[in-house]
């Protein structure tokens, strides 16, 4: 038995065509309510950069791809198989759209000033603002990109890479998506002294 979704009935582009437009749609609402909250386009020092590898700066989330990024694929990674968990007969495409729905609806509140503020004060991002526009839609790109990476590999690869990015994070900036999670929802002193270098 197939253990993986299969595009069928799928491949006529009207079909295609709607969960496209859904996602544009999801896309256009996730922007116009960051807008709406503040958020500015680009970073404020004026520039896009692909990618802003430095954790400690203003610029973080502003640019288009930073750290954080590989967590945004692992976010992929993880609604993939939860949504193919409950909701087994749900076709690729669909599931793809409601991944969308899903992580936009994550960007939004991440960008509430509550969130924001719990991040500067519970966590090591003492410089976070907000993501911007161009950041918060690479992020959902970036999702994207693994959820059709889980559809793709074998479980097992999949989950060796998730594994694998989370370790490579956590040595390379003391941070990764498990410990974003925790800090967000329990912070721990000892691991926010960790972050900072002590």
């Amino acid at each position: 038995m197939e253990s993986r979704w299969r595009i069928q009935n799928f491949d006529t582009v009207g079909s295609w065509g709607k969960v496209l437009a859904g996602i544009v749609v999801v896309l256009a609402v996730q922007m116009g309510a960051m807008w709406a909250m503040g958020r500015l386009a680009i970073c404020k020092c004026g520039y896009v950069k692909f990618w802003h590898g430095v954790v400690q700066s203003s610029e973080n989330s502003q640019h288009i791809a930073d750290w954080y990024t590989f967590s945004h694929v692992l976010h992929g990674l993880i609604f993939y198989f939860v949504i193919r968990l409950l909701l087994p007969r749900l076709s690729f495409a669909w599931g793809l759209l409601l991944a969308f729905v899903i992580e936009g609806a994550w960007e939004v509140v991440e960008n509430t000033p509550y969130v924001i503020d719990r991040y500067r004060s519970a966590t090591a991002a003492f410089d976070y603002f907000g993501d911007t526009l161009v950041n918060s839609f690479a992020d959902s790109i970036a999702m994207a990109v693994g959820f059709v990476m889980a559809r793709l590999l074998p479980v097992w690869a999949s989950v060796v890479f998730l594994i694998a990015v989370e370790v490579l994070l956590a040595l390379g900036i003391r941070d990764n998506l498990t410990l974003n999670i925790i800090m967000l929802l329990y912070p721990i002193e000892a691991i926010k002294r960790w972050q900072l270098g002590g």
